[in-house]
């Protein structure tokens, strides 16, 4: 984390759609699941994004996790600089930096 970077001060949820966070510099950030799991920066997901796309005549086997919608089970701290987050497919290995959330999130207009 730099020094003097923006850090949460608050996480709450919007319904099972995703999460909205509160920023120590003001700002506010939607988070929908789907995009949050699609920009997981684990050494995993990151090859699958690089990798090239399959032959169009590949089958496609979707798993019965694929066909439940996606919900986000929970969010650790790691140190003071990150959250781990539980996803319902069963995916918790990526390491969310503050940096990377605040440039993925949407902005949230102020009431």
């Amino acid at each position: 984390m730099t020094l003097g970077a923006p850090s949460p001060t608050a996480i709450t949820r919007t319904g099972d759609t995703g999460v909205e966070i509160a920023w120590s510099d003001g700002d506010r950030r939607r988070y929908m699941n789907r995009k949050l799991r699609d920009a997981c920066p684990c050494a995993t997901c990151r090859e699958k994004r690089s990798a090239p796309p399959p032959p169009a005549t590949e089958l496609l086997v979707l798993l019965e996790s694929d066909l439940q919608p996606l919900r986000i089970q929970g969010m650790k701290p790691l140190g003071a600089y990150a959250y781990s987050i539980d996803f319902s497919d069963g995916h918790n290995t990526g390491i969310y930096t503050f940096e990377l959330l605040k440039s993925i999130g949407e902005s949230v207009a102020s009431a």
